[in-house]
């Protein structure tokens, strides 16, 4: 079972899943990414999945290609050392910020250089 939690902040979105990220709960997770694309920034705190797939994976690439199309930055918190690792051998790191904790991806999407608008 998965859950979604999105909150507004003082200056960006967070979409925190909760749960296993696979096959069988990614439709739910595409669904909420589609919902805060048009968000000008977006966090994802992966801090509480346990387990993400190859499906859970594409899930958060295609989230983080329609943000980036509406011009919207995006940055990703993981505290979870096997997400970690996943995510730096896929190269994900290289699309977008991956920090450890919340409020290192909050500062460094409210940092950002890159214009919104």
């Amino acid at each position: 079972m998965l859950e979604i939690h999105i909150e507004e902040t003082a200056g960006y979105t967070v979409c925190r899943p909760v749960g296993e990220l696979d096959a069988y709960t990614v439709a739910q997770f595409r669904e909420a990414l589609a919902t805060v694309a048009s968000t000008p920034r977006l966090l994802i705190d992966l801090s509480e999945v346990p387990f993400m797939d190859s499906a859970g994976l594409g899930a958060l690439i295609g989230g983080i290609r329609r943000a980036r199309e509406a011009d919207g930055e995006v940055t990703v918190a993981c505290s979870r050392p096997t997400l970690t690792r996943l995510l730096h051998t896929t190269g994900f790191d290289r699309i977008v910020p991956v920090t450890e904790t919340v409020e290192e991806a909050a500062r460094a999407l409210l940092d950002s250089p890159r214009e919104l608008g």
